[in-house]
């Protein structure tokens, strides 16, 4: 026995908290998120563009390039940051000591700044203070390095002055006109750098970082970043798992990265540093650590939501209804873990930790608290959008399914439009529900044909105003604000080391008698380059830095356009910024150039609709004032269809209207030339059918409306002079026509219609079908049937249920072909039957769709008549359309490409299919579906169920299907009444009647297990069948196969759907085989019949048997029987 690894209590599902504040309000956020989508997601794109805007809006005025500057100014780059202080005296013994900031205050204050230079330094003049002082020049450990001793209170004129320093031999430039000098690194805006040197600069501080770290820190930051990476990793195979390739674990990264830069600017504003090395350190393990599981628990939840939906059916739900479903199961569990790893992170912002910890905590606090915000409005916005696009993959691959199967194009769109999750059921202005027969419904709301132009144009004005605003702002900010990842060395300057930079200059200055504290800075770098135009001056209190702190005054000077127009351009060299608005431009002009199109064929339309109606008016009002004089008019007779006038699709009020004035022949006539045949009444419709004016075949396209075409098509054919003798009474029959959609119908189904026909449909089962539990829909007319099968239902589920196995799947098409002579006709099935023939005829054939592909080829030669049979899979269509265009093109390119230019073709149907025909080709090799089911049912079932014993099934077996059917010479005959379950499944779930020649032939199995058992077993080879296209179309064939659960294309394996209702057939002939064979054996057949559909006779009982009839009767003995009992029985 295996245990659990989890107690019950963790692995039960525990019903809803009693207590519950999360739910409510995220579903009230969800809620609005569902209703606006689009508009959701653009807002908060805009506030992060924003936001991200807003963090680079000091580097777009070259305002946050590092400053030196001295004194206590956390907004400028300072050189007293990581500087030390040492002192001697007395105190110290006389002896260099580090001292912290305090104390001192009486002795000398001297400062030591070290200038480094590169390794090819070739000396400069030295520079002396602009004051009286004299700085001295101490000896150092290195050559390129000097080092002075000054007052502290010169530090600033001395840097100053030292900001340009020229080289020992002042070399002159090619043009002779400037001078290479020595420029001091930390005077130069790091802005103005070119791309190459600020990634050089982005190297060397990387190096530095990699060089003074621990290696156990660097092992331990690459086995973080490994992880974070392995986290996105498994982010998009769950995602992948759950459907999404890409889209929705990118927009997930989309939301964090939101998320983060939400809670960057927030933490900024309330004031608290953040340092770019802590980020980089501290995000990898705040990523493994949190994760991804709630945006996965989400995405699963609204998922599970929507397929449970799709299942029911549900008229009323929705998209959105799915969605909250979602959040209502879920919120609470998502909510709650937030609020813990909150409450943690916020302990740890609270702590007195140093070093960074409390600073990271709370930007990760805020983090969380965002990305719970987004992921129930943005990333939930998200979701609604991808499952309106899994909705509209779904209509277009059906109605693309449809047409290659032969059905028309508006036929196949309403069929889709009709089928499809959810329904397109709109609110109108006025709040009331309209199904969205006409136009489109986005988001469960319908789309106007002006809404898309109308929300492009306030989402792009938006973008650009929101944009504009801040670009034109940025110069009258304040000038001191400073970007919110803060510069590395604001809060992350190392302390310098005294004795490795000064160790020798700390000597030279030992002081002969008073106390001495000497401040050493950190060394200054130098490079060797053209200098700029001027640097600004260093203070020590930071209140003029060396690169000077922003001064509004020149904006007025300039002008404030040209420091917009200043701050746009640089808004462009930033890197990210850059890249989004080049892809950005590129989905505009993409867009554009798609809604221009859609915008075109939309005014196209509509000016045809314009021109159309104006000219019917002109046309109604010409006629209005010249009216002709009436020479013939139609009056009206009575009306011999009976019945009730109304129907589901009610005229018009201008044909009753019309219908009142009596039009003439000529009147009537000119409105059918001006294609305004629906203003026709019924009787002037009638009587220009009558005339041959409007063709039978044309009344749906004239009258504009398809129930009135079958009703004034009835009243034709009943008035019809030739056949009135026979027809009159077809006006008035109870055949019905109304409450039908025959939109459907048209163009897919039957012409000429004149109503349909209802069949009874009875239940059979449940039957346990591979481990799963069905009702088997029959639509028949033969009493006992259905009652019949479902006595075989009970005793196969009593013996566990049927098994199926599918053994072949490929419809079949067979042309013929003809060649002058044998020779050529033989080269022809060589080169076939070969591989470059097979490899070039499945390239063309696979061409032509994408749901056929072409699995073999046959060949049969008959004199000069060549028969080449096409085997393929058609998904989950039946398929004969979608393999004929793929066989008259591989025949066409084998005729054009292959050299077979002598090849005639006779007909794309030469009978070597075969279709609707028996035929031993499909019982050796299959057509359509090949499957063979199997069932095991004990001695005691058959005893109490079925009423007979295995030997006498067996032996009956033996005799009836397998020896009777081989005397007769069947052909795939051989079983007792296959085509009675076939037939009646077919014409129940819309499949062709027709082709039940060819797949009602079956074979029955019947063997004695070595338990006792009775083992039966029926092979089908040639089920041919398909759930969409054909009769598959119609509402109520599509019920049915609703009932099976394969209503359809399947959503994922193309196929699944026709295979599964094959199986389905398969087990129900099982069950049809088994409990006939029963019947007979038991010699039930004509009692059952008598009882179930013949009515008892009240004036004499029915003629007794002789008594030497055997118990095993023949199928010609009962029907002689019933026969001569039926001839007995007076007519009721």
């Amino acid at each position: 026995m295996q245990l659990p690894l989890l107690p019950p209590s963790l692995t039960t599902k525990k019903p809803p908290p009693q207590w519950d504040p999360f739910t409510p309000l995220v579903q009230t956020l969800s809620k609005s998120a569902c209703i606006h989508p689009i508009h959701t997601i653009v807002i908060i794109a805009l506030l992060a563009s924003t936001t991200y805007i807003s963090i680079l809006e000091n580097s777009l005025f070259d305002r946050s390039a590092m400053r030196w500057a001295f004194g206590g100014s956390k907004k400028n780059l300072s050189l007293m940051d990581g500087s030390a202080r040492v002192a001697v005296g007395e105190e110290t013994q006389w002896k260099w000591k580090e001292i912290g900031n305090d104390g001192y205050e009486s002795a000398t204050q001297l400062a030591l700044l070290t200038l480094s230079f590169p390794k090819d330094f070739n000396g400069f003049s030295a520079p002396i203070p602009p004051n009286g002082s004299i700085a001295s020049i101490v000896p150092s450990t290195e050559e390129s390095t000097i080092v002075y001793a000054l007052p502290y209170d010169e530090i600033s004129s001395f840097v100053n002055s030292v900001s340009e320093l020229p080289t020992a031999d002042a070399e002159k430039s090619e043009e002779g006109e400037k001078t290479r000098r020595w420029v001091m690194q930390s005077a130069r805006s790091n802005a103005s750098g070119s791309w190459i040197e600020r990634a050089q600069s982005t190297i060397e501080n990387f190096k530095q970082l990699i060089q003074n770290a621990d290696p156990l820190d660097i092992a331990i930051m690459f086995l973080g970043y490994l992880s974070m990476h392995l986290t996105f990793l498994s982010l998009f195979l769950s995602m992948r798992r759950l459907g999404s390739n890409f889209w929705l674990a990118a927009t997930v990264l989309c939301s964090s990265s939101f998320a983060f830069l939400f809670a960057s600017i927030t933490t900024h504003k309330l004031g608290v540093p953040i340092n770019m090395v802590l980020l980089s350190e501290g995000l990898p393990f705040l990523v493994v650590t949190i994760g991804f599981e709630k945006p996965i628990i989400l995405t699963r939840a609204v998922l599970e939501a929507s397929l449970a939906s799709q299942k029911k059916k549900q008229g009323g739900s929705s998209i959105q209804e799915a969605v909250l479903t979602a959040v209502q199961d879920k919120g609470f569990q998502i909510v709650r873990d937030y609020v813990i790893e909150i409450i943690v992170l916020a302990l740890g912002a609270a702590s007195g930790v140093q070093g960074g910890l409390r600073q990271f905590c709370f930007l990760a606090g805020w983090i969380l608290a965002f990305d719970c915000i987004l992921l129930f409005t943005f990333y939930t916005a998200i979701l609604v959008v991808k499952l309106e696009i899994n909705r509209i993959k779904r209509h277009v691959a059906l109605r693309k399914a449809l047409e290659e199967d032969g059905v028309s194009h508006t036929v196949a769109e309403n069929v889709a439009r009709s089928n499809e999750w959810p329904r397109q059921i709109a609110k109108g202005e006025d709040g009331t529900t309209d199904t969205a027969d006409e136009g489109t419904v986005v988001f469960g709301k319908r789309v106007k044909d002006s809404s898309v132009g109308r929300f492009k144009v306030l989402m792009v004005s938006g973008f650009v105003l929101v944009n504009v605003f801040n670009l034109c702002t940025l110069p009258f900010r304040d000038s001191g604000s400073s970007t919110v990842i803060a510069q590395e060395s604001e809060t992350a300057i190392p302390d310098v080391d005294v004795w490795k930079v000064a160790g020798s200059a700390l000597e030279f200055l030992l002081p002969v008698d008073g106390s001495t504290v000497v401040t050493v800075l950190r060394p200054i770098e130098y490079e060797l380059r053209f200098p700029s135009a001027s640097y600004p001056s260093a203070s020590v209190n930071g209140r003029d830095s060396v690169l000077g702190d922003y001064d509004g005054s020149d904006l007025f000077v300039e002008g404030v356009g040209s420091k917009v127009v200043e701050g746009l351009l640089k808004s462009l060299e930033d890197p990210v910024l850059s890249k989004w608005i080049i892809v950005a431009l590129a989905l505009s002009l993409v867009l554009n150039g798609y809604l221009f199109n859609a915008a075109r064929w939309s005014v196209k339309e509509s000016s045809q609709t314009l021109e159309a109606e104006l000219s019917q008016k002109a046309k109604k009002a010409q006629d209005t004032e010249n009216k002709p004089r009436p020479v013939e008019r139609i009056l009206a007779v009575n009306c011999t269809c009976g019945g009730d006038r109304q129907r589901s699709v009610e005229a018009s009020v201008t044909q009753s209207n019309t219908s009142e004035s009596g039009r003439t022949v000529a009147e009537c006539e000119a409105l059918l030339k001006e294609k305004r045949g629906k203003e026709l009444s019924d009787v002037e419709a009638i009587e220009l059918s009558l005339r041959n004016k409007i063709p039978g075949y044309a009344l749906e396209k004239t009258l504009a409306d398809t129930t009135r075409a079958v009703k004034i098509r009835r009243s034709v054919i009943s008035r019809t002079p030739a056949t009135a003798d026979k027809t009159a009474l077809l006006e008035r029959s109870l055949l019905p026509y109304e409450h039908y959609d025959y939109d459907r119908v048209l163009g897919a189904c039957c012409e000429n219609v004149i109503g349909y026909m209802p069949l009874p449909v009875g239940i059979a089962g449940p039957l346990n079908i591979d481990g799963e539990d069905f009702f088997i829909p029959m639509a028949t007319t033969e009493g006992v049937l259905v009652a019949s099968t479902s006595r075989g239902c009970k005793a196969i589920n009593a013996g566990g249920g049927a098994v199926t196995v599918l053994t072949g799947d490929g419809m079949t098409r067979g042309p013929v072909v003809e060649f002058p002579d044998v020779r050529r006709a033989g080269a022809a099935k060589n080169w076939i039957d070969g591989k470059e023939g097979q490899a070039k005829l499945k390239k063309a054939f696979d061409s032509t769709s994408r749901f056929a592909r072409l699995q073999s080829i046959g060949t049969a030669l008959a004199g000069t008549y060549l028969y080449i049979r096409f085997r393929t899979t058609t998904g989950d269509a039946m398929g004969m359309n979608m393999i004929s265009k793929g066989v008259e093109y591989a025949l066409h390119v084998m005729s054009t490409e292959c050299g077979f230019d002598d090849m005639a073709i006779i007909s794309v149907s030469g009978n070597y299919c075969t279709d609707k025909k028996p035929a031993a080709v499909n019982w050796i090799e299959g057509r359509g579906k090949s499957v063979v089911a199997e069932a095991i049912i004990p001695a005691d079932v058959v005893k109490s169920v079925l009423k007979s014993d295995v030997e006498s099934l067996v032996e009956l077996n033996t005799a009836k299907n397998l020896i009777g059917s081989a005397m007769a010479g069947s052909v795939g005959g051989f079983n007792a009444h296959a085509a009675n379950i076939v037939t009646a499944l077919f014409l129940a779930t819309g499949q062709d009647p027709a082709q039940n020649v060819e797949s009602s032939n079956c074979i029955t199995v019947m063997k004695r297990t070595r338990e006792g058992a009775l083992q039966i077993s029926v092979s089908m080879p040639c089920i041919e069948v398909g759930t969409i296209g054909g009769g598959t179309i119609l509402e109520p064939q599509g019920a049915m196969l609703d009932l099976l659960g394969v209503r359809g294309a399947h959503a994922t394996n193309p196929g699944d759907n026709a295979r599964k209702l094959a199986r389905i057939i398969a087990a129900a002939v099982l069950a049809g085989e088994l409990s006939l064979c029963s019947a007979l054996a038991a010699g039930h057949l004509v009692r059952s019949h008598m009882a179930h559909n013949r009515s008892t006779p009240a004036s004499r009982a029915a003629t007794p048997a002789p008594p030497d009839t055997p118990v095993g009767l023949t199928m010609s003995t009962i029907k002689n029987k019933q026969l001569g009992e039926l001839k007995m029985t007076p007519a009721s």
